[in-house]
């Protein structure tokens, strides 16, 4: 089954467009990159993904939803289904790592006390935090920061995450000790779509690629089997 499915999609980022007849079906259980220059339109395309940029043209759908015609009362239901992971992390300041989580919980129509805090104990240990709930996000490091923002993402059990460069503020070690936890999640069932100007983590934690350039969205990975095929006829 295709989580994303597009289909002669042109994205734009206000009037410009950045992508054109953008074609691709995303199915579970894929760890996919998303890479290409600055500007090329990447964190555009995934903004569709989560409904921040309307798709205006083409067909679209993601988790079920068609987002050509999505109202914006009915985002809050895509995005329970899905887990977004930001590059500048974007935890609530003003209070811990176990009131982030559960704020997130609450808003998501969780009401049972006791399976909130079971949650919140479940995604912390996943992610290797779970001596940390008490503490404020200033008191982290990035990676630390980083592990929650994952932790946030996965509250609600998502099919499909979405990491925005999750890896862009971090130093090479924690950068793939984030690649790695996201790996786990991915083989536990979750598809995850990663931007990434790494391309040495691709390299160590292989994966699909698709690339930005040009105005195009290219399946890298497809090309090169088709690539390796030939040569194997010749």
């Amino acid at each position: 089954m295709n989580l994303i499915d597009y289909r002669g999609v042109n994205v734009y980022q206000e009037s410009q467009l950045v992508l054109q007849d953008v074609n691709v079906q995303i199915g579970e259980g894929q760890f996919v990159y998303l890479t290409g220059k600055v500007g090329t339109g990447k964190s555009s395309f995934l903004k569709t993904l989560y409904g921040e940029i309307p798709v205006k043209e083409g067909e679209a759908k993601v988790m079920g939803f068609d987002m050509n015609g999505l109202k914006r009362r009915h985002l809050p239901d895509l995005r329970k289904k899905l887990g977004v992971i930001f590059q500048d992390f974007q935890l609530l300041t003003d209070r811990t790592v176990d009131a982030n989580l559960r704020f997130v919980l609450k808003a998501t129509g969780w009401k049972n006390k006791v399976e909130i805090n079971q949650r919140i104990s479940d995604v912390l240990e996943l992610v290797g935090m779970s001596t940390k709930g008490y503490k404020m996000p200033s008191e982290l490091s990035g990676g630390e920061q980083q592990r929650i923002v994952i932790a946030r993402a996965i509250l609600n059990s998502p099919k499909l995450i979405l990491a925005d460069e999750p890896t862009g503020n971090l130093d090479a070690e924690t950068g793939r000790q984030i690649v790695e936890l996201l790996r786990q999640i991915c083989r536990a069932g979750s598809t995850v779509v990663m931007i990434t100007h790494n391309l040495s983590l691709i390299e160590e934690f292989p994966g699909r690629q698709l690339l930005c350039e040009n105005h195009q969205l290219t399946d890298v990975t497809l090309q090169e089997v088709e690539e390796d095929t030939i040569n194997e006829i010749d």
